[in-house]
Protein backbone atom coordinates (compact mmCIF):
# COMPACT_ATOMS: atom_id res chain seq x y z
CA UNK A 1 0.00 0.00 0.00
CA UNK A 2 2.61 2.16 0.95
CA UNK A 3 5.73 2.74 -1.28
CA UNK A 4 9.38 2.60 -0.07
CA UNK A 5 9.72 6.35 0.36
CA UNK A 6 6.57 6.67 2.34
CA UNK A 7 7.89 3.60 4.66
CA UNK A 8 11.35 5.03 5.35
CA UNK A 9 9.54 8.22 6.42
CA UNK A 10 7.22 6.62 8.75
CA UNK A 11 9.82 5.07 9.67
CA UNK A 12 11.77 7.66 11.30
CA UNK A 13 8.46 9.28 11.99
CA UNK A 14 7.73 6.76 14.27
CA UNK A 15 11.01 6.55 16.34
CA UNK A 16 9.30 9.34 17.97
CA UNK A 17 7.00 6.91 19.60
CA UNK A 18 7.48 7.10 23.82
CA UNK A 19 4.29 4.73 24.31
CA UNK A 20 2.76 1.46 22.23
CA UNK A 21 0.38 1.13 20.15
CA UNK A 22 -2.25 -0.91 19.25
CA UNK A 23 -4.42 -0.51 15.75
CA UNK A 24 -7.66 -2.49 15.87
CA UNK A 25 -9.17 -3.13 13.30
CA UNK A 26 -13.09 -3.53 11.96
CA UNK A 27 -13.20 -5.10 7.98
CA UNK A 28 -15.25 -7.03 5.90
CA UNK A 29 -14.76 -8.50 2.92
CA UNK A 30 -14.62 -5.26 0.95
CA UNK A 31 -12.19 -3.64 -1.29
CA UNK A 32 -11.86 -0.88 1.28
CA UNK A 33 -11.11 -3.54 3.72
CA UNK A 34 -8.53 -4.91 1.60
CA UNK A 35 -6.88 -2.14 1.21
CA UNK A 36 -7.13 -1.02 5.07
CA UNK A 37 -5.59 -4.15 5.80
CA UNK A 38 -2.62 -3.35 3.21
CA UNK A 39 -1.65 0.03 4.88
CA UNK A 40 -2.23 -0.93 8.53
CA UNK A 41 0.11 -4.43 8.07
CA UNK A 42 2.46 -1.73 6.11
CA UNK A 43 2.69 0.85 9.30
CA UNK A 44 3.19 -2.13 11.37
CA UNK A 45 6.36 -2.99 9.99
CA UNK A 46 7.95 0.46 10.59
CA UNK A 47 8.26 0.02 14.03
CA UNK A 48 8.42 -2.27 16.90
CA UNK A 49 6.31 -0.46 19.10
CA UNK A 50 2.97 -0.78 16.89
CA UNK A 51 1.20 -3.71 16.81
CA UNK A 52 -1.99 -4.83 14.88
CA UNK A 53 -5.80 -6.22 15.82
CA UNK A 54 -7.87 -7.32 13.11
CA UNK A 55 -10.68 -8.37 15.58
CA UNK A 56 -12.45 -4.92 15.75
CA UNK A 57 -16.20 -4.52 16.65
CA UNK A 58 -16.71 -0.93 15.38
CA UNK A 59 -20.21 -0.99 12.98
CA UNK A 60 -18.43 1.10 10.27
CA UNK A 61 -16.40 -1.03 7.79
CA UNK A 62 -13.68 -0.36 6.93
CA UNK A 63 -12.69 1.41 10.16
CA UNK A 64 -9.23 1.52 12.21
CA UNK A 65 -8.62 2.64 15.97
CA UNK A 66 -5.22 3.95 16.82
CA UNK A 67 -4.99 2.96 20.74
CA UNK A 68 -2.36 3.82 23.55
CA UNK A 69 -1.80 0.59 25.57
CA UNK A 70 -3.02 2.08 28.70
CA UNK A 71 -6.25 2.37 26.83
CA UNK A 72 -6.56 6.40 28.32
CA UNK A 73 -6.19 7.39 24.50
CA UNK A 74 -7.54 6.66 20.95
CA UNK A 75 -8.81 8.03 17.85
CA UNK A 76 -11.05 6.27 15.11
CA UNK A 77 -10.73 6.37 11.16
CA UNK A 78 -13.49 5.10 9.29
CA UNK A 79 -12.07 4.80 5.77
CA UNK A 80 -9.01 5.15 4.59
CA UNK A 81 -6.49 8.28 5.54
CA UNK A 82 -5.33 9.09 2.67
CA UNK A 83 -4.69 12.23 0.13
CA UNK A 84 -5.24 14.93 2.95
CA UNK A 85 -5.05 12.85 6.00
CA UNK A 86 -2.07 11.04 5.35
CA UNK A 87 -0.78 13.58 7.71
CA UNK A 88 -3.11 13.16 9.80
CA UNK A 89 -2.84 9.51 10.43
CA UNK A 90 1.06 10.10 11.25
CA UNK A 91 -0.15 13.00 13.83
CA UNK A 92 -2.20 10.42 15.28
CA UNK A 93 0.03 7.42 15.34
CA UNK A 94 2.53 10.09 16.87
CA UNK A 95 0.39 11.83 19.44
CA UNK A 96 -1.56 8.61 20.62
CA UNK A 97 1.69 7.18 21.64
CA UNK A 98 2.59 9.91 23.42
CA UNK A 99 4.93 12.44 21.49
CA UNK A 100 3.91 15.96 22.66
CA UNK A 101 1.93 17.87 19.83
CA UNK A 102 2.83 21.50 18.66
CA UNK A 103 0.71 23.41 20.69
CA UNK A 104 0.96 26.35 23.27
CA UNK A 105 1.11 24.35 26.65
CA UNK A 106 -1.36 27.03 27.93
CA UNK A 107 -4.02 25.59 25.28
CA UNK A 108 -2.40 22.03 25.87
CA UNK A 109 -4.18 22.36 29.78
CA UNK A 110 -6.84 23.71 28.64
CA UNK A 111 -7.92 21.00 26.93
CA UNK A 112 -6.87 18.46 29.60
CA UNK A 113 -8.52 20.81 31.79
CA UNK A 114 -12.29 20.49 29.63
CA UNK A 115 -15.04 18.65 31.85
CA UNK A 116 -18.03 16.64 30.33
CA UNK A 117 -17.77 13.77 27.76
CA UNK A 118 -16.91 14.70 24.41
CA UNK A 119 -18.22 12.53 21.35
CA UNK A 120 -16.97 14.05 18.00
CA UNK A 121 -17.23 12.82 14.29
CA UNK A 122 -15.91 14.58 11.34
CA UNK A 123 -16.49 13.90 8.20
CA UNK A 124 -13.99 14.39 5.34
CA UNK A 125 -12.70 13.96 1.72
CA UNK A 126 -9.28 12.83 0.35
CA UNK A 127 -9.28 15.46 -1.86
CA UNK A 128 -10.18 18.48 0.52
CA UNK A 129 -7.55 20.72 2.13
CA UNK A 130 -9.43 22.30 4.57
CA UNK A 131 -10.35 18.92 6.55
CA UNK A 132 -7.09 18.10 7.97
CA UNK A 133 -6.98 20.92 10.29
CA UNK A 134 -10.23 19.76 11.54
CA UNK A 135 -9.28 16.19 11.74
CA UNK A 136 -5.96 16.82 12.96
CA UNK A 137 -7.17 18.90 16.40
CA UNK A 138 -9.89 16.74 17.15
CA UNK A 139 -7.56 13.60 17.04
CA UNK A 140 -5.00 15.67 18.95
CA UNK A 141 -7.63 16.74 21.71
CA UNK A 142 -8.30 13.15 22.23
CA UNK A 143 -5.19 11.93 22.40
CA UNK A 144 -4.87 14.51 25.60
CA UNK A 145 -8.08 13.94 27.30
CA UNK A 146 -9.79 10.57 27.55
CA UNK A 147 -13.19 12.11 28.26
CA UNK A 148 -12.95 13.54 24.60
CA UNK A 149 -13.17 10.80 21.37
CA UNK A 150 -12.98 11.24 17.77
CA UNK A 151 -14.13 9.04 14.54
CA UNK A 152 -12.87 10.71 10.85
CA UNK A 153 -15.41 9.78 8.38
CA UNK A 154 -14.25 9.18 4.79
CA UNK A 155 -17.94 10.48 3.32
CA UNK A 156 -17.23 9.19 0.20
CA UNK A 157 -16.97 5.55 1.72
CA UNK A 158 -19.62 6.11 3.72
CA UNK A 159 -22.76 7.22 1.15
CA UNK A 160 -25.66 5.87 3.05
CA UNK A 161 -24.30 7.46 6.43
CA UNK A 162 -24.10 10.65 4.26
CA UNK A 163 -27.10 10.88 2.59
CA UNK A 164 -28.98 10.09 6.01
CA UNK A 165 -27.52 12.67 8.22
CA UNK A 166 -27.57 15.56 4.85
CA UNK A 167 -24.08 15.72 4.68
CA UNK A 168 -23.37 18.18 2.18
CA UNK A 169 -19.99 20.16 2.47
CA UNK A 170 -17.02 18.81 4.08
CA UNK A 171 -15.72 19.03 6.95
CA UNK A 172 -18.68 18.19 8.63
CA UNK A 173 -18.48 18.07 12.78
CA UNK A 174 -20.75 16.30 14.78
CA UNK A 175 -20.85 16.75 18.74
CA UNK A 176 -22.46 14.00 20.97
CA UNK A 177 -24.72 13.80 17.37
CA UNK A 178 -25.87 16.97 17.20
CA UNK A 179 -24.46 19.86 14.56
CA UNK A 180 -20.93 21.02 15.99
CA UNK A 181 -19.46 22.85 12.83
CA UNK A 182 -18.63 23.08 9.36
CA UNK A 183 -15.82 24.69 7.29
CA UNK A 184 -11.72 24.68 8.31
CA UNK A 185 -11.19 24.77 12.65
CA UNK A 186 -8.28 24.67 14.62
CA UNK A 187 -7.59 24.02 18.10
CA UNK A 188 -8.45 27.24 19.48
CA UNK A 189 -11.76 27.92 17.47
CA UNK A 190 -12.89 24.51 18.91
CA UNK A 191 -11.97 25.70 22.56
CA UNK A 192 -13.38 28.76 22.03
CA UNK A 193 -17.32 26.97 21.19
CA UNK A 194 -16.43 24.48 24.17
CA UNK A 195 -15.05 26.85 26.56
CA UNK A 196 -17.35 29.60 26.56
CA UNK A 197 -15.73 31.67 29.25
CA UNK A 198 -12.91 31.67 26.29
CA UNK A 199 -13.73 34.64 24.56
CA UNK A 200 -13.67 37.20 27.54
CA UNK A 201 -10.65 35.98 29.12
CA UNK A 202 -9.25 36.98 25.80
CA UNK A 203 -10.61 40.40 25.63
CA UNK A 204 -9.30 41.02 29.36
CA UNK A 205 -6.16 40.09 28.42
CA UNK A 206 -5.75 42.11 25.20
CA UNK A 207 -7.00 44.87 26.62
CA UNK A 208 -4.22 45.06 29.09
CA UNK A 209 -1.52 45.10 26.18
CA UNK A 210 0.18 48.26 25.25
CA UNK A 211 0.25 49.81 22.28
CA UNK A 212 1.58 48.32 19.51
CA UNK A 213 4.59 50.62 16.93
CA UNK A 214 3.34 48.37 13.98
CA UNK A 215 -0.84 46.55 14.36
CA UNK A 216 -1.20 44.81 11.29
CA UNK A 217 -4.98 43.75 10.77
CA UNK A 218 -4.93 40.58 9.10
CA UNK A 219 -3.16 37.27 9.04
CA UNK A 220 -2.68 36.49 5.24
CA UNK A 221 0.30 36.64 3.16
CA UNK A 222 0.38 40.76 3.24
CA UNK A 223 -0.07 40.48 6.71
CA UNK A 224 2.43 37.99 7.32
CA UNK A 225 4.59 39.92 5.04
CA UNK A 226 4.08 43.34 6.90
CA UNK A 227 4.24 41.59 10.15
CA UNK A 228 8.01 40.21 9.37
CA UNK A 229 9.19 43.15 7.92
CA UNK A 230 7.75 45.33 10.92
CA UNK A 231 9.64 43.06 13.27
CA UNK A 232 12.87 43.50 11.44
CA UNK A 233 13.00 47.04 12.00
CA UNK A 234 12.96 46.20 15.77
CA UNK A 235 9.71 47.73 16.78
CA UNK A 236 6.57 46.56 18.60
CA UNK A 237 4.37 44.52 16.56
CA UNK A 238 1.09 42.86 16.66
CA UNK A 239 -1.21 41.13 14.07
CA UNK A 240 -4.80 40.41 14.91
CA UNK A 241 -6.35 37.76 12.79
CA UNK A 242 -9.69 36.29 12.33
CA UNK A 243 -8.04 33.49 10.72
CA UNK A 244 -4.28 33.23 10.23
CA UNK A 245 -3.24 32.35 6.70
CA UNK A 246 -6.75 34.06 5.29
CA UNK A 247 -8.07 32.69 2.15
CA UNK A 248 -4.99 31.28 0.99
CA UNK A 249 -6.07 28.25 3.34
CA UNK A 250 -8.89 27.58 0.89
CA UNK A 251 -6.62 27.51 -1.89
CA UNK A 252 -5.52 24.12 -3.42
CA UNK A 253 -2.64 24.15 -5.81
CA UNK A 254 -0.47 26.93 -6.18
CA UNK A 255 1.94 26.36 -8.77
CA UNK A 256 2.70 30.66 -9.56
CA UNK A 257 4.64 31.53 -6.61
CA UNK A 258 8.07 31.86 -7.61
CA UNK A 259 10.85 29.48 -6.82
CA UNK A 260 8.35 27.11 -5.81
CA UNK A 261 7.23 24.95 -8.16
CA UNK A 262 4.09 23.77 -6.51
CA UNK A 263 2.87 23.85 -2.97
CA UNK A 264 -0.50 24.00 -1.44
CA UNK A 265 -2.88 27.33 0.41
CA UNK A 266 -2.65 25.12 4.08
CA UNK A 267 1.15 23.86 3.38
CA UNK A 268 1.73 27.85 2.82
CA UNK A 269 0.08 29.32 5.21
CA UNK A 270 1.77 26.96 8.02
CA UNK A 271 5.32 28.44 6.65
CA UNK A 272 3.68 32.09 7.00
CA UNK A 273 2.99 31.28 10.45
CA UNK A 274 6.12 29.76 11.24
CA UNK A 275 8.25 32.51 9.66
CA UNK A 276 5.62 35.30 11.45
CA UNK A 277 6.70 33.44 15.26
CA UNK A 278 10.56 33.27 14.26
CA UNK A 279 10.50 36.67 15.39
CA UNK A 280 8.96 38.78 18.57
CA UNK A 281 5.65 39.19 16.75
CA UNK A 282 2.42 39.49 19.32
CA UNK A 283 -0.06 37.13 16.93
CA UNK A 284 -3.51 37.25 18.16
CA UNK A 285 -5.60 34.76 16.31
CA UNK A 286 -9.50 34.30 16.10
CA UNK A 287 -9.66 38.41 16.59
CA UNK A 288 -12.27 40.04 14.09
CA UNK A 289 -11.98 43.84 13.28
CA UNK A 290 -15.20 45.44 14.59
CA UNK A 291 -14.13 49.27 13.67
CA UNK A 292 -10.95 51.67 13.32
CA UNK A 293 -11.18 55.05 15.31
CA UNK A 294 -8.30 57.54 13.34
CA UNK A 295 -5.43 58.56 15.86
CA UNK A 296 -7.06 62.49 16.36
CA UNK A 297 -3.41 64.32 15.83
CA UNK A 298 -1.14 63.15 13.57
CA UNK A 299 1.56 60.58 15.33
CA UNK A 300 -1.20 59.86 17.95
CA UNK A 301 -2.68 56.37 18.77
CA UNK A 302 -5.06 54.31 16.28
CA UNK A 303 -7.65 52.28 17.96
CA UNK A 304 -8.76 49.44 16.06
CA UNK A 305 -12.07 47.68 18.10
CA UNK A 306 -12.51 44.39 18.06
CA UNK A 307 -15.70 41.89 18.03
CA UNK A 308 -15.44 40.97 21.47
CA UNK A 309 -15.32 44.12 22.54
CA UNK A 310 -11.58 44.76 23.01
CA UNK A 311 -9.40 47.10 21.41
CA UNK A 312 -5.87 47.65 20.61
CA UNK A 313 -4.09 51.00 20.06
CA UNK A 314 -0.93 51.46 18.00
CA UNK A 315 1.08 54.36 16.09
CA UNK A 316 0.60 52.82 12.70
CA UNK A 317 -2.29 50.39 11.33
CA UNK A 318 -2.05 48.54 8.31
CA UNK A 319 -4.90 47.10 6.30
CA UNK A 320 -4.93 43.66 5.01
CA UNK A 321 -8.23 41.74 6.03
CA UNK A 322 -8.13 39.97 2.47
CA UNK A 323 -11.46 39.21 0.46
CA UNK A 324 -14.12 35.93 0.52
CA UNK A 325 -15.90 34.66 -2.22
CA UNK A 326 -19.04 36.57 -3.36
CA UNK A 327 -22.25 34.96 -2.85
CA UNK A 328 -24.71 35.34 -5.55
CA UNK A 329 -27.33 36.98 -3.43
CA UNK A 330 -30.33 35.10 -4.24
CA UNK A 331 -33.77 33.38 -2.55
CA UNK A 332 -32.17 30.04 -1.40
CA UNK A 333 -28.54 30.75 -1.31
CA UNK A 334 -28.32 31.68 2.23
CA UNK A 335 -31.16 28.64 3.03
CA UNK A 336 -29.23 25.85 1.50
CA UNK A 337 -25.14 26.99 2.30
CA UNK A 338 -23.71 23.92 2.94
CA UNK A 339 -27.09 21.50 1.85
CA UNK A 340 -26.53 21.33 -1.57
CA UNK A 341 -24.75 25.74 -2.32
CA UNK A 342 -21.15 25.22 -1.84
CA UNK A 343 -17.82 27.32 -3.08
CA UNK A 344 -14.87 24.86 -2.96
CA UNK A 345 -15.07 21.84 -5.36
CA UNK A 346 -12.13 20.22 -4.59
CA UNK A 347 -13.44 20.07 -0.97
CA UNK A 348 -17.11 19.46 -1.44
CA UNK A 349 -17.18 17.71 -4.83
CA UNK A 350 -16.91 14.44 -3.95
CA UNK A 351 -19.71 14.41 -1.87
CA UNK A 352 -21.80 15.01 -5.28
CA UNK A 353 -20.48 12.01 -7.15
CA UNK A 354 -23.35 10.61 -9.83
CA UNK A 355 -25.26 13.61 -9.19
CA UNK A 356 -26.49 16.69 -11.32
CA UNK A 357 -24.77 19.92 -10.49
CA UNK A 358 -24.29 23.85 -11.56
CA UNK A 359 -21.66 25.82 -11.51
CA UNK A 360 -22.24 29.76 -11.35
CA UNK A 361 -19.62 31.89 -12.91
CA UNK A 362 -17.36 31.61 -16.16
CA UNK A 363 -14.27 32.74 -15.12
CA UNK A 364 -11.06 30.87 -14.17
CA UNK A 365 -12.09 29.49 -11.27
CA UNK A 366 -15.45 28.53 -12.70
CA UNK A 367 -14.69 26.72 -15.31
CA UNK A 368 -11.78 25.01 -13.58
CA UNK A 369 -14.17 24.18 -10.72
CA UNK A 370 -16.92 22.64 -13.99
CA UNK A 371 -13.72 20.97 -15.13
CA UNK A 372 -12.70 19.26 -11.83
CA UNK A 373 -16.56 18.29 -10.74
CA UNK A 374 -17.39 16.73 -14.56
CA UNK A 375 -15.02 14.24 -13.88
CA UNK A 376 -16.77 13.12 -10.43
CA UNK A 377 -20.89 14.56 -10.92
CA UNK A 378 -23.68 12.89 -13.68
CA UNK A 379 -23.87 16.35 -15.12
CA UNK A 380 -22.52 19.88 -14.78
CA UNK A 381 -24.40 23.15 -15.46
CA UNK A 382 -22.28 26.17 -16.01
CA UNK A 383 -24.39 29.49 -15.81
CA UNK A 384 -22.01 32.78 -17.14
CA UNK A 385 -23.97 36.25 -16.11
CA UNK A 386 -21.94 37.71 -19.70
CA UNK A 387 -22.46 36.45 -23.27
CA UNK A 388 -19.28 34.31 -23.36
CA UNK A 389 -17.14 32.97 -20.85
CA UNK A 390 -13.74 34.82 -19.61
CA UNK A 391 -11.92 32.04 -18.67
CA UNK A 392 -8.34 31.19 -20.47
CA UNK A 393 -8.84 29.99 -23.65
CA UNK A 394 -7.25 26.72 -23.44
CA UNK A 395 -9.39 26.19 -20.35
CA UNK A 396 -12.93 26.96 -22.51
CA UNK A 397 -11.20 24.34 -24.97
CA UNK A 398 -10.87 22.06 -22.75
CA UNK A 399 -14.57 22.39 -21.07
CA UNK A 400 -15.94 22.63 -24.15
CA UNK A 401 -14.68 19.15 -24.82
CA UNK A 402 -16.53 17.29 -21.83
CA UNK A 403 -19.71 15.38 -22.59
CA UNK A 404 -21.00 15.91 -19.46
CA UNK A 405 -20.73 19.43 -19.54
CA UNK A 406 -23.42 22.33 -20.98
CA UNK A 407 -22.51 25.65 -20.91
CA UNK A 408 -25.47 28.50 -20.78
CA UNK A 409 -24.06 32.18 -21.70
CA UNK A 410 -26.00 35.14 -20.91
CA UNK A 411 -27.93 33.62 -18.23
CA UNK A 412 -29.01 35.78 -14.37
CA UNK A 413 -29.29 33.19 -11.79
CA UNK A 414 -32.44 34.33 -10.10
CA UNK A 415 -33.44 31.55 -7.26
CA UNK A 416 -31.95 28.08 -5.87
CA UNK A 417 -34.44 26.00 -4.66
CA UNK A 418 -34.87 23.31 -2.33
CA UNK A 419 -36.81 20.73 -0.64
CA UNK A 420 -36.54 22.37 3.01
CA UNK A 421 -33.31 19.98 3.57
CA UNK A 422 -31.59 20.34 0.61
CA UNK A 423 -30.98 21.95 -2.85
CA UNK A 424 -33.40 20.91 -5.86
CA UNK A 425 -33.01 23.53 -8.62
CA UNK A 426 -31.73 26.18 -10.02
CA UNK A 427 -33.41 29.18 -11.69
CA UNK A 428 -31.94 31.47 -13.98
CA UNK A 429 -33.16 34.34 -16.58
CA UNK A 430 -32.12 34.18 -20.09
CA UNK A 431 -30.79 37.70 -20.19
CA UNK A 432 -31.72 37.73 -24.28
CA UNK A 433 -35.44 36.26 -24.17
CA UNK A 434 -36.15 37.27 -20.36
CA UNK A 435 -37.42 34.01 -20.79
CA UNK A 436 -37.24 31.89 -17.40
CA UNK A 437 -35.65 28.27 -16.97
CA UNK A 438 -34.92 25.74 -13.99
CA UNK A 439 -32.65 23.53 -14.01
CA UNK A 440 -33.11 20.30 -11.76
CA UNK A 441 -29.97 19.76 -9.73
CA UNK A 442 -28.31 18.31 -6.84
CA UNK A 443 -25.53 21.14 -6.13
CA UNK A 444 -24.46 24.45 -6.81
CA UNK A 445 -21.17 26.05 -6.81
CA UNK A 446 -20.78 29.28 -6.64
CA UNK A 447 -17.47 30.92 -8.50
CA UNK A 448 -18.05 34.28 -9.02
CA UNK A 449 -14.75 36.48 -7.50
CA UNK A 450 -14.26 38.17 -4.51
CA UNK A 451 -15.56 40.63 -2.31
CA UNK A 452 -12.98 42.84 0.08
CA UNK A 453 -13.15 42.46 3.94
CA UNK A 454 -13.89 46.05 4.44
CA UNK A 455 -17.59 46.28 5.68
CA UNK A 456 -15.97 47.15 9.12
CA UNK A 457 -14.19 50.34 7.90
CA UNK A 458 -17.24 52.18 6.45
CA UNK A 459 -17.56 54.93 8.99
CA UNK A 460 -13.84 54.76 9.89
CA UNK A 461 -12.62 57.75 7.72
CA UNK A 462 -10.67 55.05 5.52
CA UNK A 463 -11.36 56.14 1.91
CA UNK A 464 -13.29 53.20 0.38
CA UNK A 465 -13.62 52.28 -3.83
CA UNK A 466 -17.04 51.88 -5.37
CA UNK A 467 -16.32 48.27 -4.69
CA UNK A 468 -15.06 48.65 -1.58
CA UNK A 469 -11.53 48.24 -1.42
CA UNK A 470 -9.11 50.28 0.25
CA UNK A 471 -7.98 53.33 -1.64
CA UNK A 472 -3.96 52.92 -1.60
CA UNK A 473 -1.35 55.37 -3.36
CA UNK A 474 2.14 53.82 -4.77
CA UNK A 475 3.19 53.48 -1.11
CA UNK A 476 0.59 52.03 0.46
CA UNK A 477 -0.70 54.85 2.15
CA UNK A 478 -4.81 55.25 2.95
CA UNK A 479 -6.23 58.80 3.20
CA UNK A 480 -6.03 58.86 6.56
CA UNK A 481 -1.95 59.37 8.12
CA UNK A 482 -0.26 56.42 10.00
CA UNK A 483 -3.21 54.19 8.01
CA UNK A 484 -1.66 51.76 5.41
CA UNK A 485 -3.19 48.87 2.93
CA UNK A 486 -2.10 45.87 1.58
CA UNK A 487 -3.04 42.85 -0.19
CA UNK A 488 -6.46 41.78 -1.80
CA UNK A 489 -8.56 44.07 0.05
CA UNK A 490 -7.28 47.37 -1.49
CA UNK A 491 -7.32 49.00 -4.32
CA UNK A 492 -4.16 47.48 -5.83
CA UNK A 493 -4.58 45.20 -9.06
CA UNK A 494 -3.94 41.67 -9.94
CA UNK A 495 -5.27 39.53 -6.31
CA UNK A 496 -2.41 37.14 -6.38
CA UNK A 497 -0.43 36.16 -3.48
CA UNK A 498 2.78 37.11 -4.42
CA UNK A 499 1.79 40.86 -5.13
CA UNK A 500 0.05 40.71 -1.73
CA UNK A 501 3.52 39.77 0.11
CA UNK A 502 4.75 42.58 -1.47
CA UNK A 503 2.65 44.92 -0.71
CA UNK A 504 2.46 43.95 3.06
CA UNK A 505 6.42 44.20 2.68
CA UNK A 506 6.06 47.55 0.78
CA UNK A 507 3.25 49.30 3.46
CA UNK A 508 5.08 48.05 6.53
CA UNK A 509 8.00 49.77 4.93
CA UNK A 510 6.52 52.66 4.62
CA UNK A 511 4.87 52.36 8.22
CA UNK A 512 8.05 52.21 9.61
CA UNK A 513 9.18 55.54 7.54
CA UNK A 514 6.14 57.66 8.72
CA UNK A 515 7.35 56.48 12.28
CA UNK A 516 10.95 57.40 12.31
CA UNK A 517 9.55 60.86 10.07
CA UNK A 518 7.52 62.05 13.06
CA UNK A 519 8.99 65.02 14.92
CA UNK A 520 10.56 63.93 18.61
CA UNK A 521 7.55 65.79 20.38
CA UNK A 522 5.19 64.14 18.52
CA UNK A 523 6.42 60.41 18.84
CA UNK A 524 6.89 60.90 22.59
CA UNK A 525 3.01 62.29 23.02
CA UNK A 526 1.67 59.05 21.30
Amino acid sequence: MLDAGLKTQLTQYLQNLRQPIELVASLDDSKGSTEMKALLEDIVSTSDKVSVNFAGTDARRPSFTVERAAKDASVRFAGLPLGHEFTSLVLALLHVGGHPPRLDAEVIERIKGLEGDYRFETYFSQSCQNCPDVVQALNTMSALNPRISHVAIDGALFKDEVEARQVMAVPTILLNGQPFGQGRMEVEQILAKLDTGAADRMAEKIKSKDAFDVLVIGGGPAGAAAAIYAARKGIRTGVAAERFGGQVLDTMAIENFISVTHTEGPKLATALEQHVKEYEVDVMNLQKAAGLVPAKTVGGLHEVKLENGASLKARTVILSTGARWRNVNVPGEAEYKNKGVAYCPHCDGPLFKGKRVAVIGGGNSGVEAAIDLAGIVAHVTLIEFDSQLRADAVLQRKLASLPNVKIVTSAMTTEIHGDGGKVSGLSYKDRNSDATHRVDLEGVFVQIGLVPNTEWLKDSGVALSNRGEIEVDYRGETSIPGVFGAGDATTTPYKQIIIAMGEGSKASLSAFDYLIRLPAEEAVAA
